[in-house]
């Protein structure tokens, strides 16, 4: 298999987000063991798996974040909140709450996913 193949695929299939040791979190310094890595080759790699894995990490966030924004704006909850509401309690303003909402209903609509996979 050719490096390209190789790194389109690894691009595709980001590496997995583990959780780092508290004691290992709390050191500054630290950080999913990156610094232990002296082939800058190594390095690059490695950095690069975890910037694709935290980007898919944080598009699904966004996703779950809107589907949860949009079943506490369904009119037919009894303790339904507002866009201000849920823009209050996700530290967003109340338009970009609004669009998490719509959002999150078309992704509801969907099958709880946008198709991008």
């Amino acid at each position: 298999m050719a490096e390209t193949e190789r790194n389109e695929q690894r691009r595709l299939r980001p590496a997995p987000l583990l959780f780092e040791p508290a004691e290992a979190a709390g050191d500054p310094e630290h950080f999913f063991d990156l610094e232990s890595i002296e082939d800058p080759r190594e390095l690059l790699t490695r950095s690069t798996e975890l910037t694709l894995a935290f980007r898919a990490a944080t598009d699904r966030a966004v996703e779950f974040q809107a589907i949860a924004a949009a079943q506490l704006a369904d009119p037919r909850r009894f303790d339904r909140l507002t866009d201000a509401e849920i823009g209050e309690r996700a530290e967003w303003t109340e338009d970009y709450a609004k669009k998490m909402v719509e959002f999150g209903r078309d992704l509801l609509r969907d099958g709880g996913r946008d198709g991008d996979d």
